[in-house]
């Protein structure tokens, strides 16, 4: 007989990720639900799906309080931890758009609760009465939030007309560009109002706020650019993004938002400890 819990793992897996940003939290929520799981009768639960999910849910709401107070001392931006993933994580386009960086980020500005509705209802289709059980609120409460934080997304993330095919063009160009130091591909790729948020962690070199503007992205990339860099174009988080290495050793990621045919975003991690999960594919899904 199947394990429920087992049968969701990669489902619990995600909904962690998604709240956290991180996978080695993630990872522990999973475990720690495991542990919770194992105190239950099975036969006693109706709908082992959802059951599990709320358990993860709690975990996860406890921890992103914890980190919450860890990421005021992070130096610099703080962006979640990329993933390489699975092929058809990019076929799922719900799936694929709330695992972007660009979507990460933008989840950051909701309040914990917040979070977790939207990523239960919107990703994986929760009824309010599921959400309200695992966030400890009313279905009536549930529904006001929902609604606020569905809000908050799309004012900070307006929807793009952008193909997936052209995002995945713009971006095997400018990996293109970023490898053989080619300004004038890079100036026709970026949008004049670019913004560029990098992730060193205080280890590696970045920018300790955002940068605004193609003229001084272009400087920036331009300065920290090593005669030994090479890129790749490489599905990570369920789109295409840039792989950089210097000197044949892994040296970070950029994710690209793409918006009528230039970049208008990227999102550069380099912190060494975020790296780790771009060797073998992670297994996501809802």
């Amino acid at each position: 007989m199947t394990d429920p819990f087992a049968e969701h793992r990669d489902l619990l897996f995600t909904v962690a990720y998604e709240m956290l940003g991180s996978a080695a939290d993630a990872e522990d929520m999973v475990q720690e639900a495991w542990l919770r799981w194992r105190e239950v009768d099975p036969e006693k639960v109706d709908n082992p799906r959802a059951y599990a999910v709320r358990i993860v849910t709690r975990l996860a709401l406890n921890q992103m309080r914890t980190l919450s107070r860890r990421r005021e001392a992070y130096v610099g931006p703080w962006l979640p931890e990329p993933l390489l993933t699975e092929p058809d994580v990019a076929d799922d386009v719900v799936l694929s758009e709330s695992v972007s960086l660009a979507m990460l980020v933008v989840m950051e500005s909701l309040s914990p609760t917040e979070r977790a509705v939207f990523v239960l209802r919107e990703v994986f289709g929760f009824e309010h009465g599921e959400i309200a059980a695992a966030v400890d609120k009313s279905p009536a409460a549930v529904r006001q939030i929902a609604h606020r934080a569905r809000e908050h997304v799309q004012a900070r993330r307006p929807e793009s007309t952008t193909s997936r095919a052209e995002h995945a063009e713009v971006t095997r160009r400018f990996a293109t560009a970023a490898a053989t130091g080619d300004l004038e591909a890079l100036l026709g790729l970026l949008a004049p109002d670019v913004v560029l948020v990098t992730d060193g962690g205080g280890v590696k070199k970045a920018a300790l706020r955002p940068i605004v503007g193609v003229e001084k992205v272009l400087r920036f990339l331009s300065a920290v650019r090593p005669a030994e860099l090479s890129a790749e174009a490489v599905v990570v988080n369920g789109e295409l993004c840039l792989v950089v290495y210097i000197a044949d050793e892994l040296d970070g990621i950029f994710a690209t938002r793409v918006v009528g045919g230039v970049v208008t975003e990227l999102y550069g991690v380099r912190n060494p400890q975020k790296l780790s999960r771009l060797a073998e594919p992670v297994p996501l899904s809802r």
